[in-house]
């Protein structure tokens, strides 16, 4: 007999935990919540609203309009996965730009925008069966989740992965300046005042510098296998 089960998966920028986690979602018919996406929804709507540019940020004025941000999921069965939807509006591909990718360790280091993204993810598990990834599920969102994953890589590797997942989508890149993002937000996470980014004490660490799709599924089924059976 199976039991359902809270996966978190937290680790660094482009560590491939979304893919992974929505492999894992799928297979397991499990509810799968991307929260990086999230905080880049919020951070959309800052940079909509003029309240952050790469020189300046107006915290309060984010603040002040935060309970006019809707974030939501919406399953679109031709892709086979969620997407997140601002406001009413589908933002999925806006939200992976990297304009966003260069502001939203910054936004994510309000603890008032923390507070509201947290409280709507563990609405989001309370019955368990979920999927969730991000930079804190394992030591905030959820610090009773049966399974945590650390997910970490060179940042070399995750720059380059990047880099080839922007370029396919038809994005003008430049590696250097994805290396350098990649670098800023690893500082940024792991250094903030609210819930920075750390494993936590239980979870198991993942490095898949070396390792292809097919292998890391392979390995994290069989440890959500013990746990489920």
């Amino acid at each position: 007999m199976t039991k359902k089960i809270t996966i978190a998966i937290d680790g660094f920028s482009s560590t491939g935990k979304s893919t992974i986690a929505k492999e894992l979602a799928k297979e397991l018919e499990y509810i799968y919540v991307d929260t990086g996406a999230m905080y880049r929804a919020v951070t959309l709507y800052a940079m909509q609203q003029n309240y952050v540019s790469i020189n300046h940020f107006n915290t309060e004025a984010l603040i002040n309009d935060i309970n006019n941000i809707s974030i939501s999921f919406v399953f679109n069965e031709t892709l086979g996965f969620a997407e997140v939807y601002l406001n009413g509006k589908n933002v999925e591909k806006e939200i992976r730009t990297i304009d966003v990718s260069k502001l939203v360790s910054k936004v994510a280091t309000i603890s008032e925008v923390r507070k509201k993204l947290v409280l709507e993810q563990q609405d989001m598990g309370k019955n368990k069966g979920i999927v969730m990834d991000g930079r804190d599920i394992g030591t905030v969102v959820f610090p009773d989740a049966e399974l945590k994953l650390f997910m970490t890589a060179s940042a070399d590797k995750r720059a380059k992965r990047r880099y080839k997942e922007l370029l396919d989508r038809g994005d003008s890149v430049n590696y250097e300046e994805i290396l350098q993002n990649v670098q800023e937000r690893d500082r940024i996470d792991s250094t903030r005042k609210d819930s920075p980014l750390i494993m936590a004490k239980d979870a198991v660490e993942f490095d898949n510098s070396d390792m292809g799709l097919k292998e890391q599924f392979e390995r994290i089924m069989s440890l959500v296998n013990d746990k489920i059976h």
